[in-house]
């Protein structure tokens, strides 16, 4: 395990023990069995630390939410949406913890405005979700009907994350599809507008130029060890470059570099970036 990854595991298991302000960089040195300096290496300060886990835990949460919503067929997405969410929170038990404590406590503007950019890009992906499943029946409903399900993922997540509820993860999923469904058809006193959604959650572009993409690509390529990932990490720079590559070959390498962890981020854009 490289140096970064140490750091970052070990202060993910001190951070849901103590919490973010209880925990000291001394603290995570001695679990990790390194100097303060060789922290410092990898981060400059204990909160860019923090911002680096919400970015791993959260991009990992998008991008999976994103996938789904993109590849799955209708008659599976809903079921698919809510079983992908609920799997990633219980995949990242313990960040997950930390992220839904911090959102309600934390005085870090830069760890809230970070934690908030993220669920802006779910809200995007939800509301693809249900203009897609339900169209024009919803026209009146649909913001009102993106928020219910953004309050269905929190309220339910935090049932088994902090009070040891039984999961039956099939179950609950089935449950929550028929809710939607019931509320997508029936619900015909919106509260929720199109203006109040862009009051409470402004939407931010993540559209990239080629050049921040081919940026970030060159970082990620020294970043990543040789595997099929590293392949079509730059197979897709050369695209990029060239445009050599047929919509096939490009939806086939963003698949390969989907599956790798620190680089799902990365294929978000790059399918944003094509509109795939």
């Amino acid at each position: 395990m490289i140096k970064k990854e140490l750091i970052m595991e070990t202060a993910i298991e001190l951070f849901a023990k103590q919490g973010f302000n209880a925990t000291s960089v001394q603290q995570i040195t001695d679990h990790c069995g390194i100097s303060k300096g060789a922290f410092y290496l990898s981060f400059k300060s204990k909160d860019e630390l923090i911002i680096a886990l919400v970015d791993y835990f959260m991009i990992q949460l998008v991008s999976n939410i994103d996938h789904v919503v993109k590849n799955t067929a209708d008659e599976d997405l809903l079921y698919e949406f809510f079983y992908t969410s609920f799997k990633s929170y219980l995949n990242h038990t313990d960040f997950a913890k930390i992220i839904f404590k911090e959102q309600a406590q934390s005085l870090n503007e830069e760890l809230i405005t970070r934690i908030q950019h993220y669920e802006r890009i779910n809200e995007t992906s939800i509301l693809s979700l249900v203009e897609r499943l339900y169209g024009d029946d919803i026209i009146q409903t649909k913001y009102d009907l993106t928020y219910c399900i953004k309050g269905f993922l929190q309220q339910y997540a935090v049932l088994f994350l902090f009070y040891n509820i039984p999961l039956d993860l099939v179950r609950l999923s089935q449950s929550l599809v028929e809710k939607t469904n019931i509320l997508a058809r029936h619900s015909t006193i919106p509260f929720i507008s199109q203006e109040l959604t862009e009051i409470i959650s402004p939407v931010m572009c993540e559209e990239m130029t080629k050049e921040q993409l081919l940026d970030l690509m060159d970082n990620k390529i020294e970043e990543i060890e040789e595997s099929i990932e590293k392949e079509s990490l730059l197979l897709l720079k050369e695209q990029l470059i060239e445009q050599t590559f047929g919509p096939a070959i490009i939806k086939g390498l963003l698949e390969n570099l989907h599956a790798h962890p620190h680089c799902k981020y990365l294929a978000y854009l790059l399918r944003q970036y094509y509109n795939f």
